[in-house]
């Protein structure tokens, strides 16, 4: 199926125009910082609010529209919270900064994950991911991940890929590794801004991620389209609820019988 998309070459214009979009937007990101204003963004909408506090998995379209257009690519922008109870803040640390682990919780599209190197709280970590849908495709991740604590109850983490390479025949002895910004270009650029707090009994995730693929090229939307439009939110909800699972999972072992 994949042989119906041609490779094709990540372009300058392209990397500027998500470089322009991501410094706009973590413009916006710092002003939410000031101690008057929310925190999460589940605190911005009292429905939404209620809806992560009893359970569900809100996620949306960051503003609300679909994603934005910029020479040879698209940018997706989602925003997605969920709620842990029970659980502590430094659970979620000491679970979500166990690199090492990550192709245990977020399996099957961790396929593998490796801590590179940490310097108090900056981490450096690679990542195989599996992205499917219609077509099948893995990619070899490295990440630059920062932690940092606002409060006592409050902490954010920003993670940028530092590179992304797609790679050929996985697990065989053919196995190849593409340049970097090469390949069907899926997913190009991602960039994840997280917000954690510890209230209500437990603790609130709140997870933003923009990321970069190519376009869809005229006549290949069926084969294309789902992948790039569908798997950014996918991927969002199932990340929050894999965490989410896994805490309450730590939670009943260290539970007493």
């Amino acid at each position: 199926m994949a042989q119906v998309a041609k490779h094709v070459q990540l372009k300058p214009e392209t990397i500027q125009a998500f470089e322009k979009y991501v410094q706009e937007a973590e413009a916006v990101m710092g002003q939410t910082m000031q101690p008057s204003g929310p925190f999460l963004w589940c605190d911005t909408d009292a429905k939404r609010n209620e809806e992560v506090r009893r359970g569900t998995i809100v996620t949306q379209i960051w503003p609300g529209r679909g994603p934005a257009k910029v020479p040879h690519g698209l940018i997706h922008d989602w925003i997605g919270a969920a709620f842990a109870p029970g659980a502590t803040l430094q659970e979620l640390l000491v679970l979500i900064q166990n690199y090492d682990n990550h192709k245990n919780i977020y399996k099957p599209e961790v396929m593998d994950s490796k801590l590179i190197a940490r310097r108090d709280n900056d981490f450096q970590i690679f990542l195989r991911l599996l992205k499917k849908k219609i077509i099948t495709v893995v990619l070899d991740t490295d990440h630059d991940v920062h932690y940092r604590s606002l409060s006592k109850s409050r902490w954010e983490c920003r993670s940028y890929t530092t590179r992304i390479a797609e790679v050929t025949d996985p697990g065989t002895p053919t196995e190849k590794v593409l340049p970097p910004d090469t390949g069907y270009g899926f997913l190009w650029r991602l960039y994840s801004y997280w917000r954690f707090q510890e209230r209500d009994g437990g603790v609130y995730m709140e997870c933003r991620a923009i990321s970069l693929t190519r376009d869809i090229p005229f006549g290949l939307g069926w084969a294309i389209e789902p992948i790039i439009q569908e798997l950014p939110r996918e991927s969002l909800t199932n990340t929050l609820e894999a965490t989410r699972r896994a805490l309450q999972a730590r939670a009943k072992a260290s539970s007493p019988a």
